[in-house]
């Protein structure tokens, strides 16, 4: 079975690794340093969110990969500048992307917790 969210964060994160690269050919390592990190740590969780030990735990490593998430989107606003990433063609899919799975994120939050409310 496919697993959606799981998908979109991995592709997110190879696409956040090519904007990483530009921002070290640029010079801007700790800038690049930063993005990356939130970039790629969000499918991380997601990913280890599948093999949680309990419902808490599924909620709990969501929980982190959603604040991964809104920290790599504040990194790729803030990077929306001609001398970091403005001319990078990818900048606009990852920025609406980071947006879309920001939602998805705290709708599976959401649910889950119901979920967890119901089963008590």
């Amino acid at each position: 079975m496919e697993n959606p969210i799981q998908n979109r964060t991995y592709q997110f994160a190879e696409k956040i690794i090519s904007a990483y690269l530009i921002l070290r050919e640029k010079g801007h390592l700790r800038l690049a340093d930063q993005l990356v990190g939130a970039g790629t740590s969000i499918g991380a969780n997601v990913a280890e969110a599948q093999a949680a030990h309990s419902k808490l735990d599924f909620i709990s490593k969501l929980t982190i990969a959603n604040k991964e998430a809104r920290e790599a989107q504040y990194w790729l606003n803030l990077m929306d500048r001609k001398e970091l990433l403005a001319d990078f063609e990818g900048l606009e899919f990852l920025k609406k992307e980071i947006g879309e799975i920001v939602l998805i994120l705290n709708s599976i939050i959401k649910k889950s917790r119901e979920n967890l409310k119901n089963t008590k």
